[in-house]
């Protein structure tokens, strides 16, 4: 009897979480195919799949309940944005399972998106803490912007395939049609007014299919990174499109960048504001956020 109990509490048990449209849906993820990678000697697993937006959020919350010692969340950067907004300051651990499109915040943890290898990384149970980004209430874990990129998201949702090929069509479009916006910026004891284009928030490295705009952004340093680009001519958002596919930004003269604790931003002009987090699209109904960063918010299994 007591040798059982004592069986029971060594054993992990690691509440999975599945988005089966991640990546449009070719990953095939089931519990079936995670039981071949964590045997029932050593690990209890449970599966739930989330069916719409925000639904792997209250999947996340009912797993709490359960007291599992890992999450794992099994999608793109929404997803992982979903279950691990529910996680922070938690003494339960993240782990990523790669199967969007995007993957940019898994990609930065060196989580390599091959299942066994994934896999492998749950298994082992190394942890490290890294920072939060919150903006007003909502959590980013590799990036948000308002600029620019909130239309791309917006624009790239729209079409039935999510690619390379769509997020390139999508920055296309939305380079012709965005109007840079009126922004009055608080940071670092200053205050920037200007006509912000680009306004760009990251945590992470890289944003998603191999791109970045802060390069050397670090999850753990305590610090964002914020890139500001003001209005550009039709020859300047050329090079900044071929820089970002470059992953030369550094080299784009017309981009302000900081490292930032908080930042205040306000649009004057406006009274709800698109936004993009970790590459989801919202309209916040309100034209002033408040951004800060949580250090350390989130213990994640990694390399």
């Amino acid at each position: 009897e007591k040798n059982s109990f004592i069986q029971v509490r060594l054993m992990k048990y690691i509440h999975f979480i599945i988005n089966p449209i991640s990546g449009d849906g070719k990953h095939n993820l089931t519990k079936t195919v995670l039981k071949k990678y964590f045997s029932d000697k050593e690990f209890k697993i449970e599966v739930d799949y989330s069916n719409y937006k925000k639904h792997a959020v209250i999947l996340t919350k009912s797993a709490i309940t359960k007291n599992p010692d890992y999450i794992v969340a099994c999608g793109g950067d929404g997803t992982i944005s979903e279950v691990a907004s529910s996680l922070i300051n938690a003494k339960i651990k993240l782990g990523i399972i790669p199967v969007g499109s995007g993957n940019g915040l898994a990609s930065n943890l060196n989580i390599p998106k091959e299942l066994e290898q994934a896999s492998e990384i749950i298994r082992n149970g190394k942890t490290k803490f890294i920072d939060v980004g919150k903006a007003n209430d909502l959590y980013f874990f590799s990036n948000m912007g308002i600029g620019i990129d909130a239309l791309i998201i917006k624009k790239y949702d729209n079409y039935n395939q999510r690619t390379l090929t769509s997020y390139i069509r999508a920055s296309i479009a939305s380079s012709i049609q965005f109007k840079p916006m009126k922004t009055i910026l608080s940071f670092n004891n200053q205050i920037i007014n200007t006509n912000s284009f680009l306004l760009f928030i990251s945590n992470s490295n890289e944003m998603g299919y191999g791109m970045s705009l802060t390069p050397k952004a670090i999850l753990n340093d305590g610090l964002l990174d914020l890139v500001l680009v003001s209005e550009l001519n039709f020859f300047d958002k050329l090079t900044l499109g071929t820089r970002v596919l470059s992953n030369k930004i550094e080299k784009f003269k017309k981009a302000q960048n900081a490292l930032i604790e908080k930042i205040s931003i306000e649009i004057p002009d406006k009274i709800s504001l698109d936004a993009q987090i970790d590459g989801e699209y919202y309209n916040l109904k309100t034209n002033k956020i408040q951004v800060i960063i949580i250090k350390n918010g989130l213990e994640v299994l990694t390399n």
